[in-house]
């Protein structure tokens, strides 16, 4: 065996079949794992065709094998380069880049490793590592074998995150640990073991140390230094809550950063097919074109083009109301390729091309509509949270979805985006992308979706809705779109209680205001007078503010308005008959209702729509109150006044 230093040793292998040695530098620690795993790691690649872990007296364990080939190894080392320090840096990233794929991919399936630590990643050659010890998932449900096994070994579970110890795990667990073993990666060169296992346990207590080792490898040139920088700190935060997600070391490391891997370079930088081939094998039919999609999964570039082929094809080519398959392939596609940013663009784009086609010439095919639809492109949105093309394609496709499924699956899923922060994420971009009108539109939009089944996880946020949609009114006056949009939030705010008393007055004139702009959109009027109709109803205050004569008329004008221009929609007529029996209702507002000639109007109302029982009724309503208001007093009361 060659030389050795405190943290890192030479490693000489003299049983390669040529006869000449090779020799290789490991951080200690995984070398000593390597050399005490030659055995099993061997057995691990048997194991990856069958995925079970052959444990004797236990069940048959899934594991996971972060590996980039199935090839099993021979009892020997293999082969391995000979070292030089120019290429260190290259090992580690393509080492990261596999623990960060297998991580990801136990993440996903919604496992937590619990036991993240350099002597359950296994080297089988320079450049190829697995991931092991999956049964920890499934060994540590017992809290008391997990506080006697917790101080058993201090060293390794120094690389345990500090609410581990405590046995309460999360994804965030893992996090920490894997910062610690990155941490200790790039470290090796000037901390011994020792000093190693101090800083981590320190890290519990005193993150404020990780500050001194990050400006030591900056000083010392460690390679990468300023990526790592940028990612430890967010990694190794005291509270889980705080910590970033595993997307979010990949995105520092390999997207926002310069990092290169064998594993990762699978989907982000694997050589490409020529477009030329690509759009040969795109000439055909739609199921031509989902047979290349499947036999060319791994390649994005393919995945793009043929999504963008599927965009340009008539409804009739792509075979609607819809074809199962074609949805299928399109959203796997985005689980597949979920880092790259054009794919999901693509993705939701034909997605929403798919539902629109389908809702616009077969209104009754519901069957896109599925929870893998909004599981994906909700797994998007939180990917690229602040990416407002995508943001617009989404909350369009979930106000889709949302308002597409029966009742009963309506109420589940409005629930389930609103736990997830949906209603958040809406208000906040509402706030911050006020100068983008398609965020706008399709966040209100999407936001009446979810209030339309009136099951509401949490009131409190949307408290602050009326003041945001007045910031957006005064930003976009004169767009009918989004007074249209507005209309339908206001409406259903006033039904769900959501309006306080002393934001009816401002409510109030943003709804006569729209329908000033927009007489035309029958939609907006419908759900403005309903609007109006529901806070008149429970507040006199509103009621004034309908009867009022302002500057561009008063409410009671606008309403004979109104009847004129939709005196045919039945529709229409109803919900401006609602909102006068309410305002009817009060007596400070009868005066104003027999001064502006509204009885005419009623009355016309009652002799029009004599099918309609719920409009006559309303109409009767009105008249009984504005006779009893013009009927002279009886004899003696004058005098008996003041």
């Amino acid at each position: 065996m060659g030389p050795c230093s405190t943290r890192g040793l030479w490693y000489r292998d003299s049983s390669v079949e040529s006869g000449n040695s090779e020799s290789f530098w490991l951080p200690p620690r995984l070398y000593h794992l390597e050399s005490h795993h030659t055995e099993a790691s061997s057995t691990l690649s048997t194991w990856l065709a069958s995925g079970l872990s052959q444990d004797a007296g236990r069940e048959n364990t899934t594991i996971l094998l972060a590996a980039l080939s199935v090839t099993p190894r021979k009892q020997r080392r293999a082969p391995l380069p000979s070292w030089h320090p120019l290429l260190l840096p290259q090992w580690m990233q393509n080492v990261l880049g596999q623990v960060l794929d297998a991580l990801e991919y136990l993440h996903h399936l919604d496992i937590i490793h619990r036991n993240l630590k350099p002597s359950n990643i296994i080297l089988v050659s320079s450049d190829h590592c697995k991931l092991q010890d999956l049964s920890s998932n499934v060994l540590m449900t017992n809290k008391a074998k997990w506080n006697i096994r917790a101080e058993e070994d201090p060293f390794h579970k120094s690389w345990m995150a500090p609410e581990a110890l405590n046995f309460s795990f999360s994804q965030k667990s893992d996090i920490w640990s894997l910062g610690c073993i990155i941490l200790d990666m790039t470290s090796c060169s000037f901390m011994d073991s020792t000093e190693a296992m101090y800083l981590r346990k320190s890290l519990r207590q005193n993150p404020g140390s990780l500050e001194t080792v990050l400006k030591t490898m900056e000083e010392k040139q460690i390679p990468d230094a300023e990526t790592f920088g940028n990612l430890l700190p967010g990694m190794l935060q005291i509270d889980p809550s705080d910590r970033i997600t595993i997307k979010d070391v990949v995105h520092i490391t390999f997207l926002s950063g310069s990092f290169k891997s064998s594993c990762i370079s699978l989907t982000l930088y694997r050589e490409t097919v020529p477009a030329s081939i690509t759009d040969m094998l795109l000439e055909g039919n739609v199921a031509s074109i989902l047979e290349v999609m499947q036999n060319f999964s791994g390649w994005p570039e393919v995945q793009f083009r043929a999504m963008k082929r599927l965009l340009k094809m008539p409804a009739d080519q792509l075979g609607l109301p819809w074809r199962p398959e074609l949805v299928e392939v399109v959203v796997t596609t985005m689980q597949l390729h979920d880092r790259v940013l054009d794919i999901q663009l693509c993705a939701c784009s034909l997605l929403l091309h798919l539902l629109g086609q389908a809702m616009v010439h077969h209104p009754e095919a519901k069957a896109l509509c599925n929870q893998a639809i909004t599981s994906a492109v909700l797994s998007a949105l939180w990917s690229y949270p602040e990416e407002e093309s995508l943001l617009v394609l989404v909350y369009s496709l979930l106000a889709i979805t949302t308002t597409q499924e029966s009742q009963s699956e309506s109420e589940s899923v409005s629930e389930e985006l609103q736990n997830a922060g949906l209603l958040e994420h809406i208000l906040e971009h509402l706030n911050s992308s006020l100068e983008s009108r398609d965020v706008c539109v399709s966040g209100l939009g999407l936001l009446w979706a979810l209030l339309l089944d009136g099951i509401i996880v949490n009131k409190a946020p949307l408290e602050k809705v009326p003041d945001l949609i007045s910031q957006v009114f005064a930003t976009y006056p004169a767009d009918g779109e989004m007074a249209e949009a507005s209309c339908g939030v206001f409406w259903l705010l006033s039904l769900l209680g959501c309006i306080k008393e002393q934001q009816f007055e401002q409510v109030v004139a943003l709804l006569l205001q729209s329908i000033r702009l927009c007489q035309n959109r029958v939609l907006l009027v419908n759900n403005a007078y309903r609007g109006l109709a529901s806070l008149v109803e429970v507040s006199e205050l509103a009621a004034f503010k309908v009867v009022v004569q302002e500057e561009g008329g008063s409410g009671l004008s606008l309403i004979k308005e109104t009847y004129q221009l939709h005196k045919d929609d039945p529709e229409v007529v109803e919900n401006v008959g609602m909102l006068l029996v309410h305002l009817a209702s009060y007596e400070e507002i009868l005066p104003e209702l027999v001064s502006s000639s509204m009885k005419a109007l009623v009355q016309e109302i009652k002799e029009r729509f004599t099918s309609s029982l719920e409009l006559v009724s309303y109409a009767e309503k009105v008249l009984l109150r504005l006779e009893a208001a013009t009927s002279p007093s009886p004899p003696g009361r004058e005098a008996a006044q003041p």
